[in-house]
């Protein structure tokens, strides 16, 4: 795999150019504003690994909040407040 580093006024020039690189020759491309990082340009399949990622974090995260909520207990709206003083 190959990443290439572009400001974005070279981008927008390339785009059709850029899509076809990523899309076709799986390549990724770091988009810079002022020498600046600012974004990513990957194909959808690298994509949709990272959302997969992120879902099976979430869940993960939902699950240990989930443990936790049962260990220690939980309380409701009007004892968060009576507890805030609201």
């Amino acid at each position: 795999m190959t990443v290439t580093t572009m400001n974005t006024s070279d981008a927008k020039e390339q785009f059709a150019d850029l899509v076809n690189r990523v899309s076709h020759g799986k390549e990724h491309i770091i988009l810079t504003r002022r020498g600046k990082e600012i974004a990513a340009i990957i194909p959808l399949e690298d994509f949709k690994l990272l959302q997969d990622s992120q879902d099976k974090n979430d869940l993960r995260d939902a699950i240990d909040a989930l443990k936790e909520a049962r260990a220690q207990g939980t309380f409701n709206l009007e004892q968060l407040r009576e507890e805030v003083g609201n």
